[in-house]
């Protein structure tokens, strides 16, 4: 997700400075993405640059407080009315077991158990938390967190489906000693 875009929405609700729309953006997705503060001052410093917000005066506090222009209230219903696009080819999972399954003496069945264990786990603290959370009174985070149950229910399939692959399609892996043996007639030869 865009941070930019983030925090151009929440200014779009209403007028803000940077450590109230961090917590703002914190409290909403439940602190599933935290925001660095120098993130949020950078963000602000840079949609302003753009002509999407216009920093205001300080507030009684000292805070400078940033509000959303016409531009950037453009931006966000643009945004809003956009599809997200689908993230591909850059999550660490899939590429570590497409290397798994070609580097020579890698597991990948005690590699796809380790990794399982790990996404039940993960589902199990989800579904706690999922437990605790009322959608009545706070939608946002409900959302949040059910794509992340939703998400690690997803990873536990394919993982299914790569022990399945797996069976199907690879050599069982060869052990310490069969490779020593293949070493050794080798050098005999």
């Amino acid at each position: 997700m865009s941070v930019r875009m983030g925090v151009l929405a929440l200014l779009v609700g209403g007028p803000g400075y940077g450590y109230q729309l961090r917590g703002e953006f914190e409290q909403r997705t439940g602190g599933s993405w935290p925001l660095n503060i120098g993130q949020v001052y950078t963000t602000l410093d840079r949609l302003e640059r753009d002509g999407l917000v216009a920093r205001g005066d300080a507030d009684d506090d000292g805070h400078v407080v940033y509000t959303a222009t016409d531009a950037g209230r453009e931006a966000v219903a643009r945004w809003f009315s956009e599809p997200v696009p689908a993230k591909r080819g850059r999550d660490e999972l899939p590429i570590k077991f497409a290397l798994a399954v070609t580097v020579p003496g890698v597991d990948v069945p005690r590699l796809v158990q380790v990794q399982r264990s790990a996404a039940l786990g993960t589902l199990q603290d989800l579904t706690r938390l999922k437990r605790s959370a009322d959608p009545a009174t706070d939608l946002a985070w409900s959302l949040v967190l059910e794509s992340m149950v939703f998400q690690a229910e997803a990873e536990v399939r394919w993982l299914d489906h790569v022990e399945s692959a797996v069976t199907r399609h690879m050599p069982p892996p060869a052990s310490v000693t069969d490779v020593a043996s293949v070493r050794t007639a080798e050098q005999a030869r």
